[in-house]
């Protein structure tokens, strides 16, 4: 199979360029077509000649992202089915805030970390995607915002899969969304999210990037975390939390920190207490999520009340929290569900 054209650095293209005996900048134009015009052909780089665009669809092909469901939630969330070339599907969900569009994209075919209330799990891990494959997600989303004269603002890396198991493929895909003569998305507004895959962590620490952190803790201690999250056998809770404290002090950034919610399991006020004490004196953001219900998992979300009062007591700790706004309820837009219904016909 041929590689995906998205799969490739400006740089990279430059230095295809001169390899077929053209001058560097043919590689820049090319950047320009994909991510600037945003063409979905090779025949439509019309400042290159004839023989240099054969030369690319000879080499290079495109992302195939054909799209299986779509579903418009009524607060303007928009989640995809997108089937791929091996007849793998994945999700990308479109959000709209107030503040701009918010893509979010996925990693992996299925995920084998394996959290006990995540759809993402079901049917365990296909396979990574190439940095090419995830582009294309923010790429097509940006193509439907273009009839809506608007643009991507945002990317959260909080799809379906670990970045941080198909770290290289998701750094790369990050050098090309920031760089500033394509999509030119800013640092600061793109967050990774990842379950504590601690070698990598240390690693996006010494990126010396702006991208923003976010850590899926879920349990306040060793032993719940564990029942919750099976990956927290192979990174177990302190060892997550050192790295974590390594990547505050390398970087000055600020860790973001996802709680999912779980009535009766990890919602009652002294796990609210041991979370405040473990990440006292930490530069961090809790974000609260009350857990969406997944038939195969059985569990159920925290009351609203039990909602307010455990962000109440992490709050009278001094930890500055917040409680996710929820988006595309009424869609099943969590990462996995629709990808899960859509196994259930025997798809892939």
């Amino acid at each position: 199979m041929k590689p995906f054209i998205y799969d490739y650095t400006l740089e990279e293209l430059q230095e295809w360029a001169v390899q077929q005996g053209e001058p560097a900048f043919r590689g820049g134009q090319i950047f320009d077509w994909l991510y600037v015009k945003r063409v979905s052909s090779f025949e439509d780089m019309t400042n290159l000649s004839k023989t240099l665009r054969q030369k690319l669809n000879d080499q290079f092909a495109f992302v195939t992202l054909n799209e299986i469901t779509k579903l418009e939630s009524k607060d303007g969330t928009v989640k995809f089915l997108f089937g791929l070339h091996d007849d793998h599907a994945i999700e990308t969900v479109i959000m709209k805030h107030n503040y701009g569009n918010s893509i979010c994209v996925t990693t992996q075919v299925g995920c084998k970390v394996g959290c006990t209330f995540c759809a993402s799990t079901l049917g365990g891990l296909k396979r990574n995607l190439t940095p090419g494959e995830i582009v294309a997600q923010v790429v097509q989303a940006q193509k439907i915002l273009d009839t809506r004269d608007e643009r991507v603002s945002s990317i959260v890396i909080m799809g379906t899969g670990e970045p941080f198991e198909n770290y290289d493929a998701t750094m790369k895909f990050l050098r090309i969304m920031i760089h500033e003569k394509g999509l030119n998305i800013g640092q600061r507004h793109i967050t990774v999210s990842t379950s504590g895959i601690v070698p990598n962590i240390y690693r996006f620490a010494d990126e010396n990037t702006q991208i923003n952190l976010a850590i899926s803790i879920h349990a306040p201690n060793d032993a719940l975390r564990s029942k919750l999250m099976p990956v927290n056998r192979r990174f177990p809770f302190d060892d997550v939390m050192e790295a974590l404290r390594y990547y505050i002090a390398k970087t000055g950034r600020r860790v973001t920190f996802e709680y999912a919610l779980i009535g009766g399991v990890n919602d009652q006020p002294e796990h609210a207490e041991e979370l405040a004490g473990v990440l006292k004196d930490m530069l961090c953001h809790v974000n609260l999520i009350p857990v969406n219900y997944v038939p195969e998992r059985k569990y159920v979300r925290t009351s609203r009340n039990d909602i307010f009062q455990f962000q109440r007591i992490l709050a009278d700790k001094g930890i500055n929290v917040t409680i996710r706004r929820e988006q595309g309820h009424d869609i099943a837009a969590a990462c996995g569900q629709l990808r899960a219904k859509h196994m259930e016909s025997g798809a892939r």
